[in-house]
């Protein structure tokens, strides 16, 4: 089962989300105080069920928040970004070299976070 790992920062506190393996799949913004961070976690549980928008091919299919956005960067890896029904930002990725490993990082969110427990370090 996945975790999510709440840390501090220089600048505020922060959670990673990682899979049963100890791998980051993603990773929040930093915020300010440890109760939005908690809020954020539980936007993720509840959000992680949207549908993948591929913003790598053309067409791009428009897809309701919310979702997964799934691009290439300007070095050329795929991420992907989870975003709210408000359509905020409540997640990021690493790069990933190939589009299925993003897929899987994708896959592997949707996956560990609703049951993910909350660690703090």
């Amino acid at each position: 089962m996945g975790k999510f790992v709440v840390r501090e920062t220089a600048t505020g506190i922060k959670f990673d989300l990682k899979a049963t393996n100890g791998q980051v799949i993603a990773t929040s913004e930093v915020y300010t105080t440890k109760a939005a961070c908690m809020n954020g976690i539980e936007s993720v549980k509840n959000n992680c069920v949207g549908e993948v928008e591929d913003q790598t091919v053309d067409p791009v299919v428009a897809v309701k928040h919310p979702k997964f956005e799934m691009y290439e960067d300007k070095a050329g890896e795929f991420r992907f970004r989870l975003k709210a029904r408000n359509g905020e930002v409540i997640a990021t990725s690493e790069g990933y070299k190939t589009k299925a490993s993003c897929e899987n990082g994708i896959e592997s969110v949707k996956k560990n976070a609703p049951d993910a427990e909350i660690v703090e370090e």
